[in-house]
């Protein structure tokens, strides 16, 4: 990453209770709702939370019926908002719909296979780690996956369902070398002490996660460092859908076209092209062509073909770059129906996606690597 020089690179991860998050999974809930019953449904849903209430607004075309306040009581229920003392309570807050229908102008263009939109999406891949992923966010979303299951599992008791992680990695010659830093802050229940959360997090959350080859007794750790975190969720911190882009794709490890996720069906390229641009360069680092790899798409609305294509190989490339580009065209098809029918996008898998990261997971079709046998074929 980043040639090869010393440095150190830090990448956050929140949970599934942070305010943003909660936004994110209540947008990728309705259209997990509305997909399950019209896989051809359109949706564009933004969520926003704050003390006591939850509005849901946007675009829907769709032959299907969704409840939408059950939808987000169910949602707010499974995070852990299930207590009044909590600040924030699935029975009790206030749910408010403002969702319309999609206007007749976008779906002109999208409904014959156009892109929904313009934009440009990036997606990477790295030998970092085992799941073709940038370290620091891999162990970034390691942690906060921990610190929500203690808290479901009864573990640590006292927790509550908002928090954050950031990890910081030195790296050598390019190379993870150590962790650097572990940041993490955690709602809790008033009647713990601080010392008691710094002790039981350590144990509980990072020995269990982080490969002890890369702590060190020079590792810092910062847990809850403004000294606690009592107040907290939608109470303490407005949430919104698509806050988290970073936390969602590579933790800054490389550029961002802007486009959030949640919330859109996959006519939406700026979710369907960045799953696809993930799926090609994780297949193209799969089949050895790079160590590194970064692929840019951009599109046009209404249009189907990509307007362009970008790679970056940061040096570690074994073939050229233009035929490289010419065997993703033969291998991928790019267009937005086609990357549809590619990645099996019209099933309900949305919600999952919402917290932990869009990249670096098991059960996701974009995280496959069944392509690198033919894009090594492609070089022969």
């Amino acid at each position: 990453m980043r040639g090869k020089s010393n440095f150190l690179f830090t990448s956050e991860s929140v949970t599934e209770g942070h305010p943003d998050k909660i936004a994110d999974q209540i947008s990728d809930a309705i259209l997990d709702a509305l997909i399950t019953q019209d896989k051809n449904s359109h949706v564009a849903v933004e969520t926003l939370t704050t003390t006591g209430l939850v509005m849901i607004s946007g675009e829907v075309t769709t032959t299907g019926y969704v409840d939408f306040p059950s939808v987000v009581r169910e949602t707010v229920k499974g995070i852990g908002y299930t207590r009044a003392k909590f600040g924030f309570d699935y029975e009790t807050c206030s749910v408010i719909s403002s969702i319309h229908e999609q206007s007749p102008d976008i779906a002109m263009g999208v409904n014959p296979g156009g892109a929904g939109d313009q934009g440009m999406m990036f997606g990477y891949a790295s030998k970092e780690t085992e799941e073709l992923m940038p370290m620091p966010i891999m162990f970034a979303h390691k942690l906060t996956k921990q610190l929500a299951k203690v808290r479901k599992e009864d573990v640590l008791d006292y927790l509550r369902p908002d928090g954050k992680s950031q990890v910081t990695i030195e790296y050598e010659n390019g190379k993870p070398k150590r962790v650097h830093t572990i940041v993490i802050s955690t709602q809790h229940s008033p009647t713990v002490s601080q010392a008691q959360i710094k002790e039981d997090i350590i144990e509980k959350v990072v020995t269990p996660v982080i490969p002890p080859e890369m702590l060190d007794d020079k590792t810092i750790y910062h847990v809850n460092p403004t000294g606690k975190f009592v107040m907290g969720g939608p109470m303490a911190d407005t949430g919104l859908t698509g806050r988290k882009i970073i936390v969602d794709t590579y933790g800054g490890v490389v550029s961002h076209g802007g486009g959030a996720f949640s919330g859109k069906d996959p006519t939406k390229v700026d979710r369907s092209a960045a799953y696809m641009a993930r799926y090609i360069a994780k297949n193209v680092v799969a089949a050895d062509i790079a160590d590194e790899f970064t692929v840019q798409l951009a599109y046009a609305i209404g249009v189907a073909d990509p307007v362009s294509i970008m790679i970056d190989t940061h040096g570690t490339g074994k073939a050229d770059e233009e035929k490289i580009i010419k065997i993703i065209r033969d291998v991928f098809d790019l267009t937005p129906l086609g990357i549809i029918n590619q990645l099996d996008l019209l099933n309900p898998v949305y919600k999952k996606t919402a917290a932990y990261g869009h990249f670096g997971r098991d059960g996701f079709s974009w995280e496959k690597t069944d392509k690198a046998e033919e894009i090594k074929k492609a070089l022969l």
